[in-house]
């Protein structure tokens, strides 16, 4: 696979019109919402994947995202990895996919989700048994022919410390737009990481955000945006690996023009001025890139 640095053009969302649609409908089946840029960074790393089934692969920085869900509909194994505990995850993923935890405490039993309000907490305390049996005990024995063929094992951890996940264990890692939460000094030790899980000949599959000329700090959404010097260094990349920041700005401008994306936006966008289009104003501060790194054979 070869090695890039890309600014994700939109065009691909025509090109792979296909895997846009799929995304789409399992984002409605699951009741989740997509970030800005979040369908444009999804369709780029699977657009770059050669195989999903029967992959051992990471969603590095996955939170409840669409990413594993997607991967393990395909028949992957995947590893969910993020620093937030996912212990308490929802019936409806649980109902839907193969979902276990990679430690005992990375996810609780069914039975165990606390109640989000005082409304649900009297529903809860009315109807416990029978709720119980229907959300619990009947969807944790479903067949398995019922759900999708992968599976998903969530691991709650920092990504600079996956000590649980041994060397050249698996054969890709992707992160959807997590990787920029990280300080420009642990964006490296991360990469690090990743690349240590990793298989020789696997790739690992990055979107950040994408700074013209100096890294820089978008507060809303709680993320760095980098250079091209910057993501050279911690991607470990040298000048000849390419890169298609020269087009920075024709690339902004059809980003901003992009109707499928300004007409979609998510209903918390408009919410909030924490986030990365604060109060559903349509105006991108920057764009997203990928990156594509391989592991060397030693």
């Amino acid at each position: 696979m070869e090695e890039k640095i890309e600014i994700l053009p939109v065009l691909l969302l025509e090109e792979e019109s296909a895997h846009v649609a799929e995304l789409k409908g399992l984002a409605r089946r699951l009741n989740l919402e997509f970030g800005w840029h979040y369908l444009l960074d999804l369709t780029w790393i699977l657009s770059q994947l050669e195989t999903i089934a029967n992959m051992r692969i990471m969603d590095a920085g996955a939170g409840v995202g669409l990413m594993q869900w997607y991967l393990a509909q395909h028949g992957a194994q995947v590893i969910s990895v993020d620093r937030d505990s996912r212990a308490h995850l929802p019936a409806r993923f649980r109902q839907m996919f193969q979902v276990e935890g990679l430690r005992d405490e990375d996810l609780s039993p069914l039975t165990q989700i606390p109640p989000r309000n005082q409304q649900d907490l009297t529903r809860y305390l009315k109807s416990a048994g029978k709720r119980i049996k229907a959300e619990g005990l009947n969807i944790l024995s479903s067949k398995s022919s019922s759900k999708a063929q992968g599976k998903v094992l969530l691991y709650n951890q920092d990504l600079k410390q996956l000590v649980d996940v041994p060397d050249n264990s698996l054969d890709a890692v992707v992160a959807v737009s997590s990787l920029e939460h990280n300080s420009p000094d642990d964006l490296k030790l991360v990469v690090g990481e990743l690349m240590r899980v990793l298989k020789p000949g696997s790739p690992l599959l990055a979107t950040l955000g994408a700074a013209k000329h100096e890294d820089w700090f978008h507060v809303p959404s709680k993320g760095w945006c980098y250079s091209e010097g910057s993501l050279r260094r911690a991607f470990d990349f040298s000048s000849e690996v390419p890169s298609n920041y020269a087009e920075y700005d024709p690339l902004m401008t059809e980003l901003t023009n992009c109707k499928s994306l300004r007409e979609n936006l998510a209903s918390f966008y408009f919410h909030s001025g924490e986030n990365g289009m604060p109060w559903g104003v349509w105006e991108p501060q920057y764009q997203p890139v990928g990156v594509c790194k391989t592991k060397r054979y030693d």
